[in-house]
């Protein structure tokens, strides 16, 4: 049994099977979430983003195709390395801790998609927003895109199986010690894998805590990627706009 729960961030993102999960994302979904937010927060021809925990880098590809300068980070080795080959004059991509400031301003940093709330160590979820604070321009606008941990612990699926690309993908799923948490177990290749996620259930007072201790400020909150209003029992997203 090949098995790594610590860092699980990191371990389980740099594998393939991660990304074979969760092949299915909705890119429709997504460019369209990203056509809203940037007409929403104006952000000005040619603007530089700051794309936090990038992954692949398909988001960051998209709002490069838009027509801005774009910046993808994460921590995770093997997905720099595949976003590498999207890379031009305004698009790049580095291997990057978001909880430390990346040394540069921008028009927009977006973390996107829950990329927070995972860390192993409390400070790092404070740390990460003071470093977003200290990555903005005196214009620029931080967005944390966040489930809304109160809409997915009603809803949540105790277990599934899921299978993609050949591979059965078995689904646990509970709320333990203020975290929502999934167990991974499958075979492949004639080897047993198990993982372990696990994301802080922050509510938006929780974030709001979090923002007045780093000295942002909220402007706004969506509920979904067509940015509705925000409601804590129907919205399944947190979208949270600051500065």
């Amino acid at each position: 049994m090949s098995t790594n729960n610590t860092k699980w961030f990191t371990s389980w993102f740099d594998t393939p099977f991660y990304h074979i999960l969760y092949k299915d994302r909705d890119d429709r979904e997504a460019h369209a979430f990203m056509d809203a937010l940037t007409n929403y927060l104006n952000i000005p021809e040619q603007g530089t983003i700051l794309d936090l925990a990038c992954g692949k880098g398909r988001h960051a590809v998209y709002l490069n195709k838009m027509g801005y300068h774009v910046t993808g980070v994460d921590l995770s080795e093997n997905s720099i390395e595949y976003a590498k080959q999207f890379e031009n004059h305004s698009l790049h991509f580095d291997v990057h801790n978001m909880c430390d400031p990346y040394g540069k301003t921008f028009d927009a940093v977006f973390n996107l998609f829950t990329s927070f709330g995972y860390f192993e160590h409390e400070e790092d979820n404070l740390k990460t927003i003071k470093a977003i604070k200290e990555e903005l321009n005196d214009v620029g606008f931080g967005v944390i895109d966040f489930m809304n941990s109160e809409f997915v612990i009603d809803n949540l699926v105790p277990e599934e199986v899921k299978t993609v690309d050949g591979v059965d993908f078995y689904l646990k799923r509970y709320v333990e010690d203020g975290y929502i948490v999934k167990d991974i177990k499958f075979t492949a290749v004639g080897e047993d894998y198990e993982f372990q996620e696990r994301v802080r259930a922050f509510t938006l007072a929780d974030f709001e805590a979090l923002f007045e201790q780093a000295g942002v400020y909220l402007l706004d909150v969506f509920g979904d990627y067509k940015l509705n209003t925000f409601n804590t029992k129907t919205s399944e997203r947190l979208v949270m706009i600051f500065k």
